[in-house]
C-alpha cells in the first residue's frame, strides 16, 4: 500500500509521452480527455494518500512536482501539435509563463541547490486550471477561457513562488503561500526536509 503514491506520481509522468504519442500519430479527443481524466486525480490523490500513508518525504513531494511538469509539458507539446492557433494567440503570455518558470528554478538552485517544492495553493488552483484548459482544447476541441485562465493563472502562481523564494532563508517544502514563507521568515524557523 505504502508505494500507490509513488505509483500515481510515476502514473502521471508516464502520461507525458503518451499524450505526445497520440497528438503526433493517432489523435483522439477521447483518449486525450482519458489521459487527463487519470492523471488529475493521480495528481489529488498521490500527496493524500502519501500523508495519510505517513510516507510524506520531501523527496516524494519533490518527485510529485517533477512529475506535474513533465506531464503537463508532454501536454502542451500535444496542444501545440494539434492547436497551434491555441499557443501562438497567447505568445506573449506563454513566453512571460516560461520565463517565470525557468527564473524559478534558476532562482531555487542558486539560493538552495535544489527545485523549490512548495505546493502552494496559487499553485494547485494552477493546476486546476491547467487541467481545465488542456481539456477544453484537448477533449473538447475548444479553444477559450479556460485556456486563457491556465495561463494567466500559471503566471500568478510563478510570481508567488519567486516572492516565496525570495523570503525564505532556507530550502523548505510545503510553503502552502507567501504569507507562510513571511512568517517562517519572521520566526527564523530552520529548513524543513533538508
Amino acid at each position: 500500500m505504502k508505494r500507490v503514491p509513488l505509483l500515481l506520481t510515476a502514473l502521471r509522468a508516464a502520461l507525458a509521452p503518451v499524450m505526445m504519442l497520440l497528438a503526433f500519430h493517432f489523435p483522439s479527443r477521447v483518449a486525450f480527455g482519458l489521459c487527463l481524466s487519470v492523471a488529475f486525480p493521480s495528481d489529488v490523490f498521490d500527496g493524500m494518500l502519501a500523508r495519510r500513508l505517513g510516507i510524506a518525504t520531501a523527496g516524494l513531494r519533490r518527485l510529485d512536482s517533477l512529475a506535474d511538469s513533465v506531464f503537463y509539458v508532454g501536454a502542451v507539446v500535444a496542444a501545440w501539435h494539434l492547436h497551434p492557433s491555441a499557443i501562438t494567440g497567447r505568445w506573449a503570455a506563454l513566453m512571460l509563463l516560461v520565463a517565470l518558470e525557468l527564473s524559478r528554478y534558476l532562482l531555487d538552485f542558486m539560493k538552495f541547490r535544489r527545485e523549490a517544492s512548495y505546493h502552494m495553493w496559487s499553485s494547485k488552483l494552477w493546476g486546476i486550471a491547467l487541467f481545465a484548459g488542456l481539456f477544453s482544447l484537448l477533449a473538447l476541441d475548444s479553444d477559450g477561457v479556460l485556456a486563457d485562465a491556465a495561463v494567466y493563472l500559471g503566471i500568478a502562481a510563478d510570481l508567488e513562488g519567486l516572492a516565496i523564494s525570495l523570503a525564505l532563508r532556507s530550502w523548505r517544502s510545503d510553503v502552502p503561500t507567501l504569507v507562510h514563507a513571511l512568517r517562517l521568515r519572521a520566526d527564523g524557523q530552520p529548513s524543513a526536509g533538508t
